[in-house]
Formats: C-alpha cells, structure tokens, sequence
C-alpha cells in the first residue's frame, strides 16, 4: 500500500507526537530530592459522611500515620451556628493537639472549603443571602484574629477551588470578592502567605494564578462524571510540572503545592463512600493505586503534596476490618 506524502507526514507527526508522551510518563523532575507530604482532615467528612468519631480519627492521623503537615479546615456551620455567635472548641482542640506535636498547619477559611457540596454554609445565612460577602468578612476576620498568634498555623487558604463554577452547590464565582478576601486576611495578618486553589484537571490556573503567594493544586488520576462514569485522566507527570513552571515564570515566583492529592475513591453523584458499596469502592481505588499517585505527584517535582482521603483509610480499618489502606500510608509516611 502506498502512502502520500501528506499521509506520511502525519503518520510521521502523529508517531512522534505519541513517543513523546509515552517518553515524558518516565520522567521523574523531583530529582530525587526529599519533599513534604501533608494530610488534608475534615471534621465534617469524619463525623457527617462517616459516622466516625472524629476525635479518635484525628488522634489516630496525628500518632499512628504521624504526618509533620496537616490542612485543618474552619467549617462556617460549626464555628457560627448561630448570627454573632461563635462556638471554636473544635477547632482549637484540633490545632492544639497539632501543637502539641509539632505539626505545621495550613489553616482553610471562607465559604467554599474542602469536602462536597463545597459551601458549608450556616442555617441562619440562607436568610440573609444579600449580605453574604459582608457576613463571611465577618467571620473571616474572627477566625484569622483568633489563630493568627498560633505559631504552628503556617499559611492560611482564602476559600477552597473557589473559581471552579463547575463543581459544587455555591453561588457563582466572584473573582473580585475573592481578592477582596485576600487582601482582607492580608490585612489581618501580613506576614503568613495565603494560598489559592484551583483544579488541576479541569482549569489551566488562569484566573488564579497571581493572586496569591502559593497556588495550590488538586490532582487526581481516577475520577467519576454523570455522563460517562469511571475514567482515568491520561495526564503525565509533566502536565503538571510545565504550568507549575509557567506560573513560577510569570506571577511573581508563585509558589504552586499539590494541596489535594487523591488517596480515596470517588463516589459517583457526590453520596458518601459510607452508602457505596465496599466492593465497588476497592474495584476503583486500591492501596497500590495510592502508592502509585504518590510516586505520580512526587515525579512532578512540586515539593509539598497534601494527601486526601485520610479519615476514609480509618473508616475501612475501624468500621470494615480493611487495614490495608493504613498500613500502606503508614509505610508510605514512614519514607
């Protein structure tokens, strides 16, 4: 069969362009240098989701997986469960038992934060929905004036994904709220650097990047869509590593993190990993598959990565009798 020589051409492209991509999953731009792995723990997906008992949960991330970083999360329901009324117990016994054991914290507040549907917003808010940016001002600024002097608190993140419009039952994103927000904490406390985070799989960081000193990113390999089901992101490592750089290059030496790395299952329309069935759950994540996005992330040479899925390896191990996925992050935290 003879072939023009348009056809070559494009044969010739195509092979070339396919070689490159199979070549670039080998490249490993961590160099082999040592990086920070972190632990992303919600209260509310322990408790709420799971069923656990969340102190024992925390306890048990702090001593036995004994991560030296950990993103604390200010739910807005539970810190203002009532107009001006402030309950922090919470909060404070999770970030004094951190304290108590050297961790360093990110510290997430705002409206939009970690763990669907994204916005944990406060009962008595949905009244007073035209005062919203004014009211979570308001409690932005007690809760940075209330942990500002805690020395294990590193960095605070403004809001969580909070220009990500497809993802989330939130109001529509305000990008100039959000540098409000920003400039409001920085008021607060000038001298900790306020991360931003956005997706690394359906943004390309445009509209966030800049607006902070660390942009924070989410990645994940394994994922769930009501149109098409379970699918698998064909991304290398480099997909990552290339708009780290241009960030770096162009927003004033911004510093990019992996503050969400996939470490759990994700259950299809949003419900609990509580309410799928177990078997289904392992079929789509496995402990070599958290091995596995560890090795991924590192190879993109960004140094401070943020595991999520924590409070589900204790749920398998306390509620299921499935000690595999802790053990694993055991021995992964133990390198």
């Amino acid at each position: 069969m003879k072939f023009s020589r348009k056809t070559k051409l494009f044969l010739l492209f195509f092979v070339g362009i396919l070689s490159l991509y199979l070549i670039s999953w080998s490249f490993d731009f961590s160099k082999g240098k040592d990086f920070k792995l972190g632990i992303t723990f919600s209260q509310y997906y322990a408790k709420e989701q799971l069923g656990l008992d969340w102190r024992k949960t925390y306890l048990a991330i702090l001593d036995d997986l004994n991560p030296s970083y950990l993103r604390l999360i200010a739910y807005w329901q539970y810190l203002e469960p009532e107009e001006g009324i402030f309950d922090f117990k919470d909060l404070d016994w999770q970030i004094a038992e951190a304290q108590k054991r050297d961790k360093k914290i990110i510290l997430v507040i705002g409206h939009r934060v970690p763990r669907w549907p994204e916005c944990h917003t406060p009962q008595w808010v949905q009244t007073q929905k035209s005062n919203l940016n004014s009211q979570i001002l308001k409690y932005l600024e007690k809760v940075v004036q209330r942990y500002k002097d805690k020395k294990n608190i590193w960095a605070w993140q403004v809001e969580n994904e909070p220009l990500l419009a497809a993802f989330g039952r939130c109001p529509k994103p305000d990008r100039e709220f959000l540098k409000e927000e920003i400039a409001f904490v920085k008021s607060l406390d000038p001298t900790r650097p306020i991360i931003v985070t956005d997706s690394g799989e359906l943004s390309l960081w445009l509209r966030t990047s800049g607006l902070s000193e660390i942009l924070g990113t989410t990645l994940y390999r394994t994922v769930w869509s009501e149109y098409i089901g379970y699918f698998k992101h064909l991304y290398p490592p480099v997909f990552y590593t290339l708009r780290a750089w241009i960030t770096k290059k162009f927003f004033d030496n911004q510093k990019v993190i992996i503050s969400e790395l996939q470490g759990e299952p994700w259950a299809p329309g949003h419900q609990s990993l509580a309410k799928f069935p177990l078997d289904e759950q392992l079929e789509h994540f496995s402990p070599k598959n958290l091995e596995k996005n560890v090795e991924f992330a590192k190879k993109t040479g960004l140094d401070e990565i943020y595991l999520w899925g924590a409070e589900w390896w204790w749920w398998l191990k306390e509620e299921n009798n499935d000690d595999r996925f802790w053990n694993k992050a055991k021995e992964i935290f133990s390198k």
